[in-house]
This record gives structure tokens, sequence and C-alpha cells, in this order.
């Protein structure tokens, strides 16, 4: 089950609210809420391949902590990375790995 997310709301509510409301309600709400199509596991190894090719780092920090609550074991993330490395690039596999150690 998705915990509740408040990370929109909380950092961009002031600001860009219906951002936070589609952040918060809609993708974390509803999209990762639907676990009968796609384990919270597999969403996150989904999501983690994306934010590694686009190089986007702070987020793939945020849901590699996330990514391992959802069960993501190390060797499951090594393996991702490594096969990455050979598709999104050898330094955004370097970058990935150096969050990844980080974390588990």
């Amino acid at each position: 089950m998705v915990e509740k997310q408040t990370a929109g709301h909380d950092n961009l509510g002031d600001f860009a609210p219906k951002f936070a409301e589609l952040n918060d309600d809609v993708l974390f709400g509803e999209v990762w809420s639907r676990e009968k199509e796609l384990s919270l596991h597999d969403r996150s190894m989904i999501t983690m391949a994306a934010l590694i090719t686009k190089g986007a780092y702070p987020q793939l920090t945020s849901h590699m902590k996330l990514a391992k609550k959802n069960g993501v074991t190390k060797e499951e993330i090594v393996e991702e990375i490594t096969h990455l490395a050979f598709y999104v690039g050898w330094p955004n596999a370097w970058s990935a790995f150096n969050i990844a150690k980080e974390i588990w």
C-alpha cells in the first residue's frame, strides 16, 4: 500500500497548488496505488530506470529510498544499473551507483 504522499503539498503547495495536487493525489494517490496492475516493487524499478536515463539524480535519490521500502534489493538495483549502463551511458550508471551505495 502506498503511503499518503505529501511532498507536493509540503514543497510546492503555496507556490504551485495544482501541480502539488497532481503529484500527491493523482500520481501517487491514484497511479502508484494501482497495485493490481503493477506492484510497488515493479513501479519503483521502472521509475528508477526512467530517472537514471534522464539523469534526474535529485528525484532518483528519493525514489531509491522509496524503492528500498518497496522491497527492491541491493542485488536488483545493482543489476538494473549495470544493465542500463549499456543503454543510457556509463556516466549515468556511475552517478546512479553512487546514490545507490548510500541507500543500500
